[in-house]
Order: C-alpha cells, then sequence, then structure tokens
C-alpha cells in the first residue's frame, strides 16, 4: 500500500493548522495510507540550524520521506510565505528528495489574501528538490477553524463545512493518486 508522510511546519503545536492536519491524517489513517508525522518544530533546532545531516532526528525524518509515495505539506502563513522553520528543514532535504512522490499542499493564513503562497513561495521551493507532481492544494482561512479546549484540557478544532468538502476533495484526489481510491 502506498503512504503519504505528513510535514508540518507549525511551530505552534496548538495553532489551527493542526485542525487541518489531524483532520487529514485520520483521513489517510482511515485508509490504511498514513505514512508518518514530521513535525518539524520538534526537531531539534541546533540540528536544524547547523545543518547536522548526521543527526538521528533529521536522518529519522528523512527515511521517513525517502520512503512516502506521497508528502502532505502544511504551514500558517506568516508574511506572504510559509514558516522559515519548515524552510530550514526543507533546505536539509537532498536536492531530488521529492522526485517521484505527489506532494499536497495545505496551508493556513489569516486572510485568503496570502492563498498564492502556494504558488509562488513553497512550489518553486519543492520543484528545487524534484517534486513534479501536485494534487490541489487547500488554502485555508482561520475563521474556518475554531479552536476549543475539551474537559480533559486537550484542543479540539471544528473545521467549517465549506472546508471539509474542499479538503475531502483533495484527501480523496490523494488517495486515488496512492491506489487508495476515496474513503468517506
Amino acid at each position: 500500500m502506498s503512504k503519504a508522510v505528513m510535514i508540518s511546519g507549525s511551530p505552534n503545536p496548538g495553532s489551527r493548522l493542526t485542525g487541518l492536519t489531524r483532520y487529514a491524517e485520520r483521513r489517510l489513517q482511515s485508509a490504511d495510507a498514513f505514512g508518518g508525522y514530521i513535525d518539524v518544530s520538534a526537531l531539534p533546532a541546533e540540528d536544524l540550524v547547523r545543518a547536522a545531516f548526521d543527526s538521528p532526528a533529521i536522518a529519522g525524518a528523512h527515511a521517513l520521506v525517502a520512503e512516502a509515495d506521497a508528502i502532505v505539506i502544511a504551514s500558517p502563513v506568516y508574511k506572504a510565505s510559509y514558516t522559515g522553520v519548515l524552510k530550514t528543514y526543507l533546505d536539509l532535504l537532498p536536492q531530488k528528495a521529492l522526485a517521484g512522490k505527489t506532494v499536497t499542499p495545505l496551508f493556513i493564513g489569516g486572510t485568503i489574501a496570502h492563498l498564492l503562497a502556494i504558488d509562488y513561495a513553497l512550489k518553486p521551493v519543492l520543484a528545487a528538490l524534484g517534486a513534479n507532481r501536485f494534487t490541489s492544494a487547500v488554502y485555508a482561512v482561520d475563521s474556518q477553524i475554531v479552536r476549543s479546549d475539551r474537559p480533559d484540557g486537550e484542543l479540539e478544532f471544528t473545521l467549517d463545512t465549506e472546508l471539509r468538502t474542499r479538503l475531502d476533495a483533495v484527501l480523496d484526489e490523494l488517495l486515488l493518486e496512492l491506489g487508495a481510491g476515496t474513503h468517506a
């Protein structure tokens, strides 16, 4: 079975982007197409900044990418681009690390004004890493995801209907690429 690995560039585990990534992860798991999760902000900062290619954490993340058939790359938009921590990790990937892989971008921002950050900021860098197969992307606006605290202290995220519909369509597209079909 083909697998997708998710790379999250959010520096904040409680951000609304987590609502998107959790939803996508559940969908991929239910289709037996989930291959792992790389939380870039959880990688050792010194290893990222010093480009420690021999770091066990960096090597482990690279191994997940190498084994994946698809990459779901998720980031909030800051200053019209994806996060710096995500860029730092992407800079450490081998030159053709994304060759032959399908890539699905999931972005979130405060307004729709930064929708083109996917095409103008992210895709050129991914293309330099060998990516040339992309599914449709999802760009969400903060107001489409409600974040709330559950009684057990965990965060809960509720995606509005329109966002869930778009996200399901893109995930169906990815699952089809992976040969997993669609899953309701």
